[in-house]
C-alpha cells in the first residue's frame, strides 16, 4: 500500500513538472514583437490599434489633472499664506509647458509653444485674481476676472482652429465653465467654506476629465492615421 502511494504521487510529481516545463517553454516564444506581428489575429491587432487611443485619453487626462490638481494646492497656499506658494506656483506653470510639448506631435511645436504661452497666462492671471479676492479689492478683482475671460476665449478660439471637431462655442462653453468652477473653489477656501471647497474641487475634477476626453476623441477624429 505505501509503494503504491509512493509511485502516485512520483507520478503526479512528474506530470506537474513537465506541465510547468510546456507552459515556460511556450511563454517564452510569445514576445511582444511575436504578437504585434501576427497579422492573422484581427482581435489581438484591434487591441493594440485601441491601446494606442487609450494612451492619448490616459496621458491627456493625466495633465488636465495635474493642471487642476496644482492650481488647488495653490489656492490653499496662497489663501493661507503657506511657504511652499511659489513652489506650487511654479510647478503649476510646468504643467501648462507640458500641455504644449503634448499637442505637438500632432499640431507641431511653434502651435504647442502658443498653447503653452496662453495656459501660463491662464494662470499668472489665477495669481491676481486669488491675491485680489484675499484681501477683496474689488477694482483689481474685476479687472483679474476680465482678463481671465479674454484669456479663456482666446485659448477657446486657438483650438478651435487648430481642430475643426472642436467647435468654438463648445469650448467657449467648457472654458467658462472651468472658470466658474475654479472661482467658486478659490472663494469657499477664503472664506473657510471647507465643505463647499471639496464640493467645487469635485465639479472642477470631473469638469476637466470631460473636458480632456472631448480634446483627446478631436484629436482622433483629426488624426486617425495616427491612432
Amino acid at each position: 500500500m505505501k509503494n503504491n502511494i509512493t509511485r502516485i504521487a512520483i507520478a503526479i510529481t512528474l506530470f506537474l513538472t513537465v506541465g510547468l516545463f510546456s507552459a515556460c517553454n511556450a511563454a517564452t516564444k510569445t514576445t511582444p514583437s511575436n504578437i504585434n506581428n501576427n497579422t492573422s489575429d484581427t482581435s489581438m491587432n484591434y487591441n493594440y490599434q485601441q491601446d494606442k487611443k487609450l494612451a492619448l485619453f490616459q496621458n491627456m487626462r493625466k495633465l488636465w489633472a495635474d493642471h487642476v490638481i496644482w492650481t488647488r494646492l495653490y489656492i490653499i497656499s496662497a489663501v493661507d499664506d503657506r511657504p511652499d506658494a511659489q513652489m506650487a506656483a511654479a510647478r503649476l506653470l510646468k504643467n501648462q509647458e507640458d500641455i504644449g510639448t503634448a499637442i505637438m506631435p500632432y499640431y507641431g511645436a511653434a502651435a504647442g509653444t502658443q498653447l503653452t504661452a496662453l495656459l501660463k497666462e491662464h494662470i499668472n492671471i489665477a495669481v491676481d485674481l486669488i491675491a485680489a479676492a484675499k484681501v477683496n479689492d474689488t477694482e483689481k478683482l474685476n479687472d483679474a476676472d476680465s482678463r481671465w475671460e479674454q484669456n479663456a476665449a482666446e485659448i477657446a478660439t486657438f483650438l478651435s482652429q487648430a481642430n475643426p471637431n472642436w467647435p468654438k462655442d463648445t469650448l467657449v462653453d467648457m472654458m467658462q465653465k472651468h472658470l466658474e468652477t475654479t472661482k467658486a473653489e478659490a472663494t469657499a477656501r477664503i472664506k473657510k467654506q471647507y465643505g463647499e471647497d471639496v464640493k467645487a474641487f469635485d465639479a472642477v475634477f470631473d469638469h476637466i476629465l470631460m473636458m480632456s476626453d472631448a480634446l483627446s476623441a478631436g484629436i482622433i477624429k483629426q488624426f486617425p492615421e495616427k491612432f
